[in-house]
């Protein structure tokens, strides 16, 4: 969940530190959304840790706290899509299953695509279909990731020629930004209102959207809570 969008050098200081402060799916169940999201903090798209929090309570609600192994039940939970639902299978429980990220694409499209422009993933899952059998999927699917990640600062990131390619939208300015000060002054117990200055155009937008995302809560006219 905390790679989703997220660079992997950003994610592993607070992967251990969200660990110890949520080791078990129950603890995490338990704990209140503004606890979730500051310890959260600094990762971005905070939604995910919304979908997490609520992920860990329906696993405790139907699966009595034990992840679920299955594919299908897996992308039922919030913020588990097709990607990360096949991640969790194939590094958690080692079951084969295919993965497809930037790194994997940039393997197979500079193996096998080296001219080719506008590479549909569709194309690379009939190969991966191939390649995947037999494999032990945790070690198979590690090594795709590094050595497209090793290919990528060897030259000119092959991804870039995949049909599904988008560079990430500029953080500074961004909506997003603001989302993320609204938080960062709620879980400190700071008013939120000192920002609308700093923020003029983006606040009222990025409190509707927190809003909408369940993530905020509106206490009076003129304030409001994590939800």
């Amino acid at each position: 969940m905390m790679l989703q969008q997220t660079q992997v050098s950003r994610v592993l200081e607070k992967h251990v530190k969200f660990l110890k402060a949520f080791p078990t799916v129950r603890v995490l169940a338990e704990a209140s959304l503004a606890d979730v999201l500051r310890a959260w903090n600094g990762l971005g798209y905070n939604r995910r840790g919304k979908y997490l929090h609520d992920a860990a309570r329906i696993i405790m609600r139907d699966y009595g706290g034990a992840v679920p192994a299955a594919y299908s039940q897996l992308v039922e939970l919030p913020g588990v899509g097709a990607y990360t639902a096949s991640a969790v299978r194939v590094f958690a429980f080692n079951e084969s299953d295919i993965l497809i990220e930037t790194n994997i694409r940039a393997a197979v499209i500079h193996a096998f695509f080296p001219q080719a422009t506008n590479v549909h993933d569709r194309e690379l899952l009939w190969l991966l279909e191939k390649l995947n059998k037999d494999q032990r999927p945790r070690e198979w699917n590690w090594a795709l990731m590094d050595y497209g990640a090793y290919i990528k600062r060897l030259c000119r990131n092959p991804a870039r020629r995949s049909a599904h390619y988008a560079r990430q939208s500029k953080f500074e300015g961004s909506l997003r930004q603001a989302r993320g000060a609204i938080l960062r002054a709620l879980t400190s117990g700071q008013n939120i209102n000192g920002l609308r200055n700093r923020y003029m155009g983006r606040f009222g937008k990025a409190l509707a959207s927190l809003e909408r995302d369940q993530i905020i809560a509106r206490k009076n006219k003129h304030s409001w809570v994590i939800s």
